[in-house]
């Protein structure tokens, strides 16, 4: 565990010490040995816990996220470099060593077996991501966006807290495994459904369920690539581990507070994929999209069997990475046409036929071709889902059509069509963005040889 982290940290006095001129190079290199290395979490083992130090373990519903958290530090750092580059040197230090603090924190939240340490670091990622958007969006809507983020986790938040200062007094410990083992707390008395109520909701407006997501397009739409990536990938994910953490020791709970979560969720799915086809802008389609796919995962985690864990496992795992890289893609159209309104970024594919490849490819996984992981997430959710109500196989199946057809508008309306006449010149595409797609799409491609690593089965 601290093979990692001392290293994540010690990027700081990097960040701050290294000379101009190979201040990217530094910081990328180290955090890619960074994520090599963590690469041995994944290995497979009979024991619960990995790892374990006092107050953190690594099982298998961890390690693939914590992968992820590790994989997407340098292509944060690498996507960030074209639009820092007329920013004063004390700047970019700055903006990484932000990029650089959320790392142990994101870290911690996912590897903790104690519950209060998991929600400190659950809302300690919250100030680097505030402090991302606020100074380094776009426009002067940031403000308001990181107001909504804000606002949206802490009120969400603080019940959480008090629920377990509750259960801390109710049992004397918080360490998960304990939990596990003791006899379930929470009765089916109106306390119970209150505090599992409140233990459930801080997790679902993070993850975003669909009513308390409004806070996640206008963060997308205002924060920097970086911000966006890092909400994409890695913070909505901690919405969908907590929900998995916590459903596990609330089992005896009451069925009744599942139901209006399930409805919500499937039908949030069905209805964000259809203001999907109605976007007019990109990066806010992009964070719409990623709605209707947490939805998929929150309804899977609040059914509570193997399969449906598994598959909302996958699903979050492929979704970091085919959103990251749409979001990537959509930044390398941004800073070449300076717009994010799909009617102006039209027609792009005779100007830059290479990045109409890697368009192709995002919008592919992310509808779910077959040879990707996302393919065999959706369809082990829907399995699950249908065999717990088979009513639920008519919202999935409309979700994932509407799905498909958003993802072709998207391609269709960046790639294909008449190019608009105000684009005249427009900058190649460079080996930095290629390098940057292939990062993300190689791992998608891969884990389908060996989906049981990213399943997170033995639970």
């Amino acid at each position: 565990m601290l093979k990692i982290i001392m290293p994540t940290i010690m990027l700081l006095p990097m960040t701050i010490l290294s000379p101009p001129k190979s201040l990217w190079t530094n910081t990328t290199s180290h955090s890619i040995l960074i994520a090599t290395l963590s690469l041995q979490w994944l290995t497979p083992t009979y024991y619960p816990y990995k790892n374990l130090t006092q107050w953190t373990g690594i099982d298998q519903i961890s390690s693939p996220l914590l992968v992820l958290s590790c994989w997407l530090l340098p292509l944060m750092i690498m996507a960030s470099q074209n639009h820092l580059q007329n920013e004063p040197l004390i700047r970019k230090r700055i903006f990484i060593t932000t990029l650089i603090m959320i790392q142990p924190f994101i870290i911690l939240a996912f590897s903790t077996t104690e519950l209060m340490l998991f929600y400190i670091s659950f809302e300690a990622t919250l100030i680097p991501t505030l402090i991302l958007i606020t100074r380094w969006g776009n426009q002067p809507e940031r403000l308001s966006a990181g107001i909504y983020l804000l606002f949206y986790t802490l009120i969400s938040s603080l019940p959480l807290l008090v629920t377990i200062l509750y259960l801390h007094a109710q049992t004397g410990t918080l360490h998960l495994m304990i939990l596990n083992l003791t006899h379930p707390i929470l009765t089916t008395s109106w306390t119970g459904a209150l505090s599992s109520l409140a233990l459930l909701m801080a997790f679902m407006v993070k993850a975003p369920l669909y009513g308390l997501h409004l806070w996640l397009p206008k963060a997308h739409v205002e924060a920097p690539i970086a911000g966006s990536m890092l909400l994409a990938a890695l913070l909505l994910k901690l919405g969908g581990y907590g929900i998995m953490r916590l459903t596990m020791f609330m089992s005896p709970l009451l069925n009744n507070l599942h139901y209006p979560f399930l409805t919500l969720a499937l039908w949030g799915a069905l209805m964000t994929s259809s203001i999907c086809l109605r976007q007019t802008d990109l990066k806010s389609l992009i964070a719409y999209s990623s709605v209707s796919h947490m939805g998929l995962v929150i309804a899977a985690c609040m059914i509570q069997t193997h399969w449906s864990f598994s598959g909302a496992m996958i699903l979050m795992i492929s979704h970091g990475l085919t959103s990251s890289m749409l979001f990537c893609l959509a930044n390398t159209n941004y800073e070449r046409t300076h717009s994010r309104i799909l009617i102006l970024t039209r027609g792009l594919q005779p100007l830059l036929p290479l990045m109409a490849t890697w368009w192709l490819l995002a919008n592919l996984t992310n509808m779910a071709l077959p040879p990707t992981t996302n393919l065999m997430a959706e369809l082990t959710i829907m399995i699950s889902l249908f065999n717990w109500s088979a009513f639920t196989i008519i919202l999935t199946g409309i979700a994932t059509f509407l799905t498909a057809s958003y993802t072709l508008f998207m391609l269709l309306m960046t790639q294909r069509g008449i190019l608009p006449s105000h684009i005249t010149s427009i900058q190649n595409s460079n080996t930095r963005e290629h390098l940057l797609m292939i990062l993300h799409i190689i791992p998608l491609l891969l884990l389908i040889l060996k989906p049981e690593l990213i399943s997170g089965t033995p639970l």
